[in-house]
């Protein structure tokens, strides 16, 4: 069964890595669209190059900066909210300003604010905050009332509360909050780097290759963001998984 799925998955990836093939011969045109083997060669010219690994180590650093800060402000404020309903009341203008406003507005203002360098941090989190903070409000609302009854009567102490009741409810709210927010955050952060073209960024890399109209380059920049966007995803979801697992074995 393994290898059935395994021999479809490589089957449907070479499908359409033909159909670039040909529809790149048929164009015939290296500006409007490259092959992919042009694009291989693009990113084997790419990957020995040191300032290849300081554009995405850079980019890494800040966009992941940006996502950890959110994630933790996002949990907390939205276990607050759930607590203090008048704390859920003070948020919400600051909360549906940053879903409604574009990712260009608050770009612009934050290079006012605080120039290019860091400005991939603060886009990130403004974009990631209010989806974890929704995800969490909505995974705690969603605990079962008749269990938090069950512990209110037998005296359960809080951090069991937490451990047993709360975060089994969380849980899938805030990992399926967080595979939407890890793509939105890298996004938003390379679209503020080609905005602001901070150096040493994959973000000044894609905004060259657009002045130098070198689409193989792009091409190539644009598939190292989902590389190492999907690696961290699944680095961070696993790390996510592995502590609430140890959470539930020291509760044991």
């Amino acid at each position: 069964m393994f290898q059935a799925f395994s021999f479809r998955k490589i089957g449907i990836f070479l499908f359409w890595t033909a159909l670039w093939q040909i529809l790149a011969e048929l164009i015939h045109n290296s500006i409007v669209l490259v092959g992919p083997c042009d694009v291989l060669l693009a990113l084997g010219s790419l990957l020995p190059t040191p300032g290849f690994w300081l554009s995405v180590g850079s980019s890494f650093g800040k966009i992941s900066l940006g996502f950890l800060a959110a994630f933790l402000c996002g949990v907390t404020a939205g276990s607050l909210a759930y607590r203090f309903p008048l704390f859920r009341e003070f948020l919400e203008p600051m909360v549906l300003l940053m879903k409604s406003v574009p990712v260009a507005a608050f770009v612009i203002l934050a290079l006012i604010w605080i120039g290019s360098g860091n400005l991939s941090v603060l886009i990130s989190f403004l974009v990631v905050f209010p989806i974890l903070y929704v995800n969490t409000l909505t995974g705690l609302k969603s605990t079962d009332r008749k269990l938090l009854e069950m512990a209110q009567v037998f005296s359960v102490p809080l951090a069991e509360r937490i451990r047993c009741i709360y975060l089994p409810a969380l849980l899938p709210h805030l990992i399926g909050g967080c595979r939407i927010a890890l793509g939105m955050s890298w996004k938003s952060g390379i679209a503020a780097e080609v905005i602001g073209v901070p150096s040493h960024t994959i973000g000044e890399k894609l905004y060259m290759s657009k002045i130098y109209l070198s689409t193989a380059d792009l091409f190539a920049w644009t598939i190292v963001i989902i590389a190492v966007s999907a690696l961290f995803e699944k680095l961070f979801l696993m790390l996510l998984e592995r502590g609430v697992r140890l959470c539930f074995r020291f509760s044991l």
